[in-house]
């Protein structure tokens, strides 16, 4: 009952299990999530190179804001991809594992410490099932998984199973990194029996002794005037016995109590610190993501400028090399045009002295006598 429950407060709070085949297109226009879940779903080895394309092929569709979030997308780890692997091939046990992580946060609410154990025992089994279904899927892929990134998925498994925030962005199936869990959760480590604080501790045998029978006075045989019968001195000393190591047993608890809360509020202390150091690198973190990011813009840009100045210095060469085409055929034609000239000039004069020629040649005609 606890892990129906659990499932059905899991599916209403939204948890879902991707799959490798989610890939969704809006009227020809690239979406962010259709990119992530295809790139998440390659092989590391594959990342980059199918990351750079997808970006450029969404700045060549004029989508340049999505070519700089594609482009800012990390390549997964080897133990991340694994991770990513298992919730896509395996979405099955993926729900039961968020089933299981819900069911877990119930029985501490509710402090069953029955539930409590019997979970926690189960945990350990299941996430040491996924972690190793994780590997073999990643060889079937032709990835070896080492040893070290075998408990990284495991400690994916257990962060999934702890937050249900973690198990969100687990079941994406687009984790970069592998998930850190969370300290103070999942351990295993049963809950203590809760016990009245008014009831007195039981009283516990020495070992190695049983108690002593009272012993009974003898028949016929009175005792002194004002000593007290021998069974009430004993029963008193038990008492005072009794009394004296159920105090030693409550300050040994108190004790233990102190150091307790020693030990607790000393790793809070160094979860707020790692807190804070978390808090500065994801701070520092963000900051060299925005500076890479204004970094690659401005690339971007000189990019395109150097693209248009090229695309305009080849504008330019071609009209210079039609220009001289041009002066060339002008100059042939000129030439062409200055040889019939002189040869037209040539026919002229020669015509010309022809005609002189034939002038002076004919006879001239006879002169009239006068009378």
């Amino acid at each position: 009952m606890h892990l129906l429950a659990a499932g059905e407060a899991a599916r209403r709070a939204g948890v879902r299990v991707r799959g490798a085949d989610a890939h969704r297109q809006a009227g020809g226009r690239v979406e962010l999530d259709a990119v992530a879940d295809e790139l998440y779903g390659l092989p590391p080895g594959d990342f980059t190179a199918a990351r750079d394309r997808r970006a450029r092929e969404a700045r060549a569709a004029g989508q340049r804001e999505l070519a700089g979030r594609i482009h800012r997308l990390r390549r997964p780890t080897l133990a991340a991809w694994a991770s990513n692997l298992l919730v896509r091939r395996q979405p099955d046990e993926a729900r039961l594992l968020l089933e299981l992580g819900e069911a877990l946060r119930r029985a501490h609410r509710d402090l069953d410490g029955a539930q409590l154990r019997e979970l926690s025992a189960r945990q350990h089994h299941v996430t040491a099932q996924l972690a190793r279904q994780a590997t073999r899927l990643a060889a079937e892929e032709g990835q070896r998984v080492s040893d070290a990134a075998q408990r990284e998925v495991a400690e994916t498994l257990h962060a999934a199973l702890a937050d249900p925030d973690a198990g969100k962005e687990w079941a994406a199936g687009r984790l970069a990194r592998p998930l850190a869990a969370p300290v103070g959760f999942g351990t295993g480590t049963p809950a203590p029996t809760a016990t009245p604080a008014s009831a007195p501790p039981e009283k516990e045998p020495r070992p190695g002794k049983e108690p002593r029978p009272e012993k009974k006075p003898r028949p016929g045989k009175g005792h002194r005037p004002g000593e007290e019968p021998v069974p009430e001195r004993q029963r008193e000393q038990r008492e005072r016995r009794d009394r004296g190591e159920r105090e030693e047993r409550e300050r040994k608890q108190r004790e233990r109590g102190r150091q307790e809360r020693e030990q607790r509020e000393r790793a809070r202390a160094r979860v707020r610190e790692a807190e804070r150091a978390l808090r500065a690198g994801e701070k520092e973190r963000d900051e060299a993501r925005s500076e890479a990011a204004r970094a690659e813009e401005r690339q971007h840009r000189s990019e395109e400028h150097v693209a248009e100045l090229e695309e305009r210095l080849r504008q330019a060469k071609d009209g210079r090399r039609e220009a001289r085409t041009a002066v060339r055929e002008a100059t042939t034609r000129l030439r062409r045009a200055e040889r019939e000239a002189e040869t037209a000039r040539t026919r002229l004069q020669d015509a010309e002295a022809d005609a002189g020629q034939r002038t002076e040649d004919r006879p001239s005609p006879p002169r009239r006598r006068s009378r």
